[in-house]
């Protein structure tokens, strides 16, 4: 949610940067219903104020002049808060589908003006052709995706033997690799409510996007991030508490995945993977330094296993609703011959601290003031087993994981 205060300050500026993430936000609107529900507020107060007033003159004794102009005010009153109440109503709606605003340093533009801002080591080199990832799961026998849609539906997957140890073995990787980096390992809820999706900005936008258990009111959560952007709601924090800094492991749910053509078969875009978040809560000032070092922190663990990778800045179109910068990982999958994205980290600004009022007090005689939010795949686990499976490929189809993985099998 944006900060109207600044809309109202400098319509043009904030209006251009709206429409530098969404051309086609309806900013004319989203003014006029804030100017038309400003001039009804003011009108009920003038209103209230009149109606107490001829209430304490009707102590003195009560003429028709007062009676025919309480009656009056009473019917304006009752009309004009019914408008008030629909105008607010509807300012909210449009406000919850106003996407946050990017930073300066974003490029305008979609996914075709990303930048690339860095590379880490060279594509691999292979003396034979390498196979598909679907093809390595066959032979080595990793996972079964007919089963799983015959047991689910399509775009599921079912991993065996190797390939769930694998899973586990990463997870738990990455896990201690954020602990070590001074981020409280979390465990929160698969399932949330309404309101925690919309605090996360994930509703009422993208509702259509998640699993709904419609006769408990509970969705099953798209990314940690929907839980972890909810831990502190409503509350005032301690500056000398911030930065806190957040990761957990979970199965996320999505239901974007369909049909993508013939590059996304297999672990590519599926309903539900395991992913480990990274999410902080910082001081405004302090975010974009924060953002950098999670950013670093997802990197590293690329680099661990020895995977090629690139880091790309977003253009404003190609970055989420919520944030205001956001930068991928996307790592080289050989059998693919392309890069898929395997984090995304992104500042999400004081946009998710509005929604849910999450503030800090910097002390006792300042006033609150809004944290920033942040949050990074650390990492997407089923892009990652998919370059893990394709970089590490033998000729004969079978894989040779990097020594630091092996360690973490059993």
């Amino acid at each position: 949610m944006i900060d109207k205060l600044l809309l109202r300050q400098d319509p043009v500026k904030i209006g251009a940067k709206i429409q530098k993430k969404d051309p086609a936000f309806p900013i004319e609107q989203l003014l006029k219903l804030d100017e038309q529900v400003r001039a009804l507020l003011v009108s009920v107060e003038l209103l209230r104020k009149e109606k107490n007033d001829l209430a304490q003159q009707a102590k003195g004794g009560v003429t028709q002049v007062l009676r025919d102009r309480s009656i009056e005010v009473g019917k304006l009153l009752k009309e004009q808060e019914a408008q008030l109440e629909v105008a607010e109503l509807a300012l909210k709606k449009l406000e919850l589908t106003c996407p946050n605003l990017p930073f300066d340093e974003v490029p305008e533009g979609n996914k075709a003006e990303n930048v690339v801002v860095r590379e880490y080591s060279q594509k691999p080199v292979f003396s034979f052709e390498p196979k598909h990832h679907l093809e390595l799961g066959q032979i080595n026998n990793w996972f079964n995706l007919e089963a799983a849609a015959t047991m689910a539906a399509s775009n599921f997957v079912f991993y065996r033997g190797q390939a769930a140890k694998l899973v586990y073995a990463l997870a738990m990787f990455m896990v201690k690799h954020n602990s070590r980096h001074g981020f409280e390992v979390t465990l929160p809820p698969a399932l949330v409510n309404d309101e925690t999706l919309t605090v996360s900005g994930n509703f009422p936008k993208f509702k259509d996007d998640v699993f709904a258990v419609s006769q408990d009111g509970l969705y099953l959560i798209p990314t940690s991030e929907v839980a972890l952007a909810n831990l502190y709601r409503n509350e005032i924090l301690p500056v000398d508490q911030l930065p806190i800094r957040l990761t957990s492991w979970t199965s996320c749910f999505r239901r974007e995945a369909g049909n993508y053509g013939k590059n996304e078969r297999g672990l590519i875009r599926i309903h539900q993977f395991e992913k480990v978040e990274l999410f902080s809560i910082c001081e405004p000032e302090k975010s974009g330094q924060e953002l950098e070092m999670m950013v670093n922190c997802a990197e590293e663990i690329l680099q661990a296993l020895g995977l090629h990778y690139r880091v790309s800045l977003l253009a404003a179109q190609d970055c989420s609703f919520q944030s205001s910068k956001t930068y991928d990982i996307e790592v080289w999958l050989p059998g693919q011959k392309q890069y898929y994205e395997v984090s995304s980290a992104s500042n999400c600004s004081d946009f998710q601290a509005r929604r849910g009022k999450i503030r800090y007090r910097a002390n006792a005689t300042e006033k609150t003031q809004y944290v920033h939010t942040l949050n990074a795949s650390s990492l997407a686990l089923p892009r990652l087993m998919v370059a893990l499976m394709e970089t590490y490929q033998k000729e004969d189809g079978t894989i040779e994981l990097p020594e630091v993985l092996k360690k973490e099998l059993w």
